[in-house]
């Protein structure tokens, strides 16, 4: 197409409700430059209801695109087919920033972002279906801090996408209400999915592999809302085993090389019939506060509950895994407990309990951590002894949780009860 005929595109498009922008013509900085110019335009003046359309290509932008207004749809022709590139963006934060309500985005790829590749603040009702962000020259500490991003949102699925690269998080929801993340791929990120602070979610059906750590469920100590009651289930958790290549200081630059699923200070965690197979530190890690590489007192909220509760896991198949840990201390346990050629259990506990909760030398009921998943172990590393006496007696482990409900996305949705002694 024309520089003319791009300008007619738009002409003809002005009035409708389904708004396309132009596809490009060819690879000039003038007709790059026209089409970012309308798609900003186009997104300026949303209404709700609109949908804008963005044909099949392969799209040059080099500032951040952003979105305000409630009900809109941005749709493209495919991940593969519609691909927004910001190699050589100079300007933004993101490639997407929105803030609005009831906002859907699906069937476009958005690739090389200087910083998070999409970013959703404070927004009701959001849906993310058949994206991928990445970052096509490989994992890189310079590459931006997120793929899928949404943060202090409610009502949130995320469907059938696919992230790779990201130097913190491929698909992360954060300080955000009801969640479901299904059906993609993480891939070559330091964390593959992460729920952190959130409050009911269900991760199941995706793939997290070749990861620094596969799916993490988190709290954040600085962060006013505390998160708790997250399902992960029929995941396959495979071989996350690529290098952490975090910037330093940040919070996923703790998280060994080899984790497959990790639960940080949250509570009420349920992971069943999942796929865990060959990652080198462990199948799923248990661990608090104490026990990260950004331990700080400052900054650390008041209610903030660094031990984690309540973590119940059944029903998962475990392969492999556990004989190359990721950092020298686990490395040091696991040539000490099981030697040379042994392999750490498929669950590795830091030890760190509330003692002021414990009755009769345990956890109440509903608090504790129960594993009733066959015949696999668990190691207690005792952290707060520096390692001095690690345990794989598994009898105080072997107990049932009563099951967490499935989280429904409605507007109206219930907010799940905190747990018992947050």
């Amino acid at each position: 197409m024309t520089r003319t005929g791009i300008v007619l595109a738009a002409a003809v498009l002005a009035g409708c409700a389904q708004k396309t922008p132009p596809a490009p013509s060819t690879d000039t900085a003038a007709s790059a430059g026209d089409f970012q110019k309308q798609l900003q335009e186009k997104l300026l003046d949303a209404r709700p209801g609109d949908v804008i359309e963005i044909p099949e290509g392969r799209y040059a932008l080099d500032r951040s695109l952003s979105l305000t207004v409630d009900g809109v749809t941005i749709r493209g022709a495919g991940r593969d087919r519609t691909v927004l590139s910001f190699k050589d963006q100079v300007a933004g934060a993101e490639g997407l920033l929105v803030t609005a309500n009831d906002f859907t985005l699906e069937n476009l790829a958005i690739e090389d972002t200087r910083g998070d590749a999409i970013k959703i603040n404070e927004g009701r009702n959001i849906t993310l279906r058949g994206i991928r962000t990445e970052w096509t020259g490989g994992p890189n500490v310079d590459n931006g801090a997120y793929g899928i991003y949404p943060v202090q949102t409610e009502n949130v699925l995320i469907d059938d996408c696919v992230a790779i690269g990201a130097s913190d998080a491929g698909i992360y929801v954060g300080q955000s209400r009801n969640i479901i993340v299904r059906n993609s791929r993480a891939e070559y990120n330091v964390a593959g999915i992460e729920i952190e602070n959130s409050i009911g979610a269900d991760v199941y059906d995706n793939v997290a592999t070749n990861n620094a750590g596969g799916i993490l469920v988190f709290n954040m100590p600085n962060l006013p809302q505390p998160g708790h009651t997250t399902r992960v289930f029929r995941n396959k958790v495979i071989a996350n085993n690529h290098e952490n290549f975090a910037r330093k200081g940040a919070a996923v630059a703790s998280v060994p090389s080899g984790s497959g699923v990790i639960v940080n200070s949250n509570d009420n965690v349920e992971i069943f019939d999942n796929e865990i197979v060959d990652n080198a530190t462990s199948g799923v890690i248990i661990s608090s506060y104490f026990s990260t590489g950004y331990y700080t007192t400052e900054g650390v909220q008041a209610t903030f509950d660094p031990y984690p509760e309540g973590i119940y896991i059944y029903g998962n198949t475990f392969r492999g895994g556990g004989d190359s840990p990721g950092n020298m201390e686990l490395k040091a346990l696991k040539l000490a407990m099981f030697g040379l050629n042994g392999r750490l259990p498929e669950v590795l506990w830091d030890g760190y309990v509330a003692k002021e909760r414990l009755v009769n030398g345990k956890l109440p009921p509903g608090l504790g951590i129960c594993v009733d998943n066959g015949d696999i172990g668990i190691v207690n590393v005792d952290g707060p002894n520096k390692y001095r006496n690690p345990s794989t007696d598994p009898t105080p482990y072997r107990c049932q949780l009563a099951r967490l409900p499935a989280v429904t996305l409605t507007s109206t949705a219930p907010v799940p009860a905190p747990p018992p002694g947050a």
